[in-house]
């Protein structure tokens, strides 16, 4: 049966209710299991048929290679090349240290995806469009035409040559795929930047800490010396879903407390918990700086609260006594907390009152964490994705050096994250580099997510400090991206799309960025494609191979990329100048892994001369761990680890022993708790003035915004603030089109029963969730875990705008706001909203009919 006949098979016949998905998943893995916390409950359950004996076939490694952090190894079963099952790691028995690494309920479902009935089979084209956009208003509406390769690829070239003449190259707005380096060739093309995942972190991090690193833990082995785990804006249970989970259990099991900080209490919550500090949405500086009011005020030589010898050995900037060179003493942390700088000292009464937590809660919790050694505080990067965030940063890195918690067994202050929550350090096996060298684009203008679709829109965007410049895009080419869905105001973005006078995007699903489209061109998934190396955590190399052949008239972003620059007169050898097999041979034969000792890295992999042929590339032979035949078989490989061993990390350990021989990455070689090269980068972004220590500074979506009248305390007409999380069901937007997960994990959102009886809500109704951005649509699931005042959405769902303009998926984005700030932050996590009754039911949208283009 070939793969094309299995999906039209399977696509009207599920026989894995979400019953038995979720006992499945219990069993293999019990992170997915321990994540449900009840949001799947009282929806119908469907028997299942009994499946048919299978025929003989044959596990193959197999990507899942989304953006969660975990990207843990499954593997497909595959009969006569048609997958019929998927599991996860069973590849050596399972133990705390050295533990399994199991795949979440989206890796087990991932052929669900891959096979799905939305599944883009054929180039294709709006039926009503035509060169210089047709009838743009039908994007999104329109119907879609087949047509061949041929057409598509020169439709693609044609209109980026006719564009590029009429318009120039600055008219031309590209993102993500190896397309870029074909608009490179032809004289370049707007490009994109700005922070997504890690908020503030990703520009403000390097200048206080002095690193890029994704987490600022110690390694998983060291959580187990904490007696305190503070879990701020974090649950890994749902957005990096795996083994972050298991080793937070390790800890508690080895006697640790764990405090999570957050509105929501959320699913890791419930495994860990012992005590929940509810916190309003884009509020925790004011917690932070009212924590170290409390360190300030009640340290005593009797009652040590502050870890003098650290401060005053390893940062600048926490008083007027140790600054930066040239820096004005005046600007220092100590007095601005104590209200010496502005006049209003940071008490947990004045914190209070927007934060949300009760002052002697602050209190308590300020001198507990104080008091506790070790402890770790870990922080997700939620908390700093929001406009002026950086002050988010300054304050975690403030009241951390306070505690002295750094650069000591069994404490840290920082993030933990992504592939490195729960277990920081350098990875200890790596895939080498592709070796694909770089194609420079001439065309130095580049715009920010945070602004894109309005510079669109208006033809205006922000240009650093010398301010707003004119900009007339006009075409917008999505090479595998999803920026239409996933960055802030997608009705804005929408309005982007239908200005312009070509769209054109690559995918392997209709998307919101397809569905937006003029031209779609369908490409493969990981899955069929040569193969590739993931690494999920620092203890594990991935190597997926290539699953089933090419479904339909897929073809790769590679290929579409060579051959619209042979259309355009280029040398498509420079876009491709080796193979896919010789990209993948460099990242094996360049792979390191760490030696017993910890002493350096070594190769891991032995290559023969025997094994180049047979890949058909070019290399040298070399001597290493693993051969070969048993890497590619095995699809993994992870260092052994015990109690103990060499390889344990704790973050900065060398820099608290000796900050001047072993300096940071900053300036002043030290943590700069005030930092004049933070504040420029923020200022010199053009939205926003920087500061150069942690102050408090409200968003413009932020809870204030939720009173007409703040001196008062009168509510205005978006009482409510909205925040997004990560949600099980989907890593950001990828697999949204999967019906098991949908069924198993609906779009609801959360309220909390106060909020929902003010408003005549009950469980399963349908409600309208609006603000002047946008307007969505949402089935309502009431629980006592949602702080009130807070109401909360899954992040990623695929937009899907109704004939009025409500979004019926719940895209967070259809509500929040384009609010730009330095450094190129997008404000998801500040936004307020009106919530009310809708008088149409919502089916649920696991019923919904798939999004068949042809």
């Amino acid at each position: 049966m070939s793969n094309e006949d299995f999906l039209i098979k399977t696509l009207n016949r599920t026989a894995l209710t979400r019953r038995s998905f979720l006992k499945w998943s219990a069993v293999l893995g019990g992170t997915a299991a321990l994540a449900a916390n009840g949001l799947n409950a009282g929806l119908q359950i469907t028997q299942a048929a009994p499946a048919p004996a299978p025929k003989e076939g044959q596990w193959i490694p197999a990507a899942c290679w989304h953006n969660c952090g975990g990207r843990c190894p499954i593997w497909a079963y595959t009969v006569d090349g048609t997958v019929v099952r998927v599991k996860t790691d069973d590849t050596h028995a399972d133990s705390p240290d050295f533990p399994q690494q199991r795949a979440c309920v989206r890796g087990r479902s991932q052929r669900m995806q891959i096979f799905s009935a939305d599944r883009l089979k054929y180039p294709m084209k709006r039926k009503n469009w035509a060169p210089g956009g047709g009838k743009k208003e039908l994007r999104g509406k329109d119907e879609w035409v087949r047509i061949s390769w041929d057409e598509a690829l020169d439709i693609v070239a044609s209109e980026i040559k006719r564009i590029k003449d009429k318009y120039g190259n600055t008219s031309i707005y590209a993102m993500g795929s190896e397309i870029t380096r074909t608009l490179s060739l032809a004289g370049g093309y707007v490009s994109n930047y700005g922070s997504t995942s890690r908020g503030a972190w990703r520009l403000g991090q390097q200048p206080i800490t002095g690193t890029t690193a994704q987490s600022e833990i110690n390694d998983r082995f060291d959580l187990q010396n904490s007696k305190l785990i503070v879990m701020w804006g974090n649950n890994p249970a749902w957005s990096a879903a795996g083994l972050p989970p298991y080793n937070f259990l390790q800890a508690k099991r080895a006697g640790a407390k764990f405090i999570f900080v957050d509105p929501f209490f959320n699913p890791t919550a419930g495994i860990l918990a012992d005590e929940w500090i509810p916190i309003r949405p884009a509020t925790d500086t004011t917690m932070l700086l009212a924590m170290a009011y409390v360190m300030l005020t009640e340290d005593s030589p009797q009652n040590r609260l502050i870890d003098w010898d650290f401060l005053n050995r390893c940062t600048v900037g926490f008083d007027a006594e140790h600054m930066p060179e040239g820096a004005d003493p005046k600007e220092n942390f100590k007095d601005y907390v104590l209200g010496k700088s502005d006049g209003q000292p940071k008490t947990p009464q004045w914190a209070s009152q927007i934060c949300g937590v009760p002052p002697e809660k602050i209190r308590s919790f300020a001198i507990e964490l104080a008091q506790t050694k070790p402890a770790n505080f870990l922080f997700g990067w939620t908390s700093a994705r929001l406009e002026k965030a950086q002050h988010v940063c300054f304050a975690v890195t403030s009241v951390g050096a306070m505690t002295g918690n750094m650069g000591i067994a069994g404490g840290a202050f920082g993030i933990s994250c992504h592939n490195a929550a729960s277990n920081g350090g350098p990875s200890l096996v790596s895939a080498g580099s592709a070796g694909l060298p770089a194609v420079k684009n001439n065309v130095t203008v580049q715009l920010c997510s945070n602004e894109h679709w309005d510079a669109i829109v208006s033809g205006k965007y922000t240009q650093g400090k010398g301010g707003k410049k004119d900009i007339n895009i006009q075409l917008i080419y999505h090479g595998g991206s999803s920026k239409l869905n996933q960055t802030n105001n997608i009705v804005k973005g929408i309005a982007a799309h239908r200005k312009v006078e070509f769209v054109v995007t690559h995918q392997y699903g209709l998307n919101t960025n397809a569905k937006y489209s003029d031209l779609v061109l369908p490409i493969t998934s990981p899955w069929e494609r040569l193969g590739m190396f993931n690494a999920g955590n620092r203890e594990i190399l991935l190597w997926a191979s290539q699953v089933v052949n090419p479904m339909f008239e897929a073809k790769t972003d590679m290929w579409i990329a060579a051959e619209v620059a042979k259309r355009l007169g280029l040398d498509a050898s420079q876009v491709q100048p080796f193979s896919e097999a010789q990209q993948l041979f460099n990242q094996l034969a360049g792979a390191k892994v760490i030696k017993p000792d910890g002493s350096g890295m070594e190769p891991l992999v032995t290559i023969t001369e025997d094994d180049i042929k047979a890949m058909g590339v070019t290399g040298k032979a070399q001597q290493g761990r693993i051969t070969v035949k048993e890497f590619k078989e095995k699809g993994v490989y992870q260092v052994a680890r015990q109690k103990g061993d060499k390889l344990t990390y704790i973050h900065n350990k060398a820099f608290r022993d000796d900050p001047v021989k072993n300096k940071l990455g900053t300036k002043s070689g030290k943590l700069s708790l005030h930092s004049k090269e933070l504040a420029d980068l923020v200022t010199n972004a053009g939205w926003n003035k920087g500061n150069p220590i942690a102050i408090y500074e409200p968003p413009t979506a932020g809870y204030e915004a939720t009173f007409a009248d703040w001196k008062n305390q009168i509510k205005g007409k978006y009482p409510l603030q909205l925040t997004n999380i990560h949600y099980l069901r989907r890593a950001h937007s990828c697999m949204d089109n999967v019906t098991w997960l949908r069924e198993a994990w609906p779009q609801a959102m959360i309220i909390n029963p106060t909020d929902a009886a003010e408003r005549g809500l009950k469980h399963g109704d349908t409600a309208r969730v609006f603000n002047d951005i946008g307007s969505v649509l949402r089935r309502i699931y009431v629980t006592p875990r949602a702080m009130p005042g807070v109401v909360f959405l899954g992040e990623g769902a695929w937009a899907d705008m109704d004939e009025t303009g409500n979004d019926r998926a719940g895209a967070t984005n259809t509500l929040s706001g384009d609010y730009a700030s330095g450094p190129d932050i997008e404000s998801w996590q500040a936004c307020v909203v009106q919530v009310e009754k809708h008088n149409k039911p919502l089916e649920p949208d696991y019923k919904w009919s798939p999004r068949v283009a042809l």
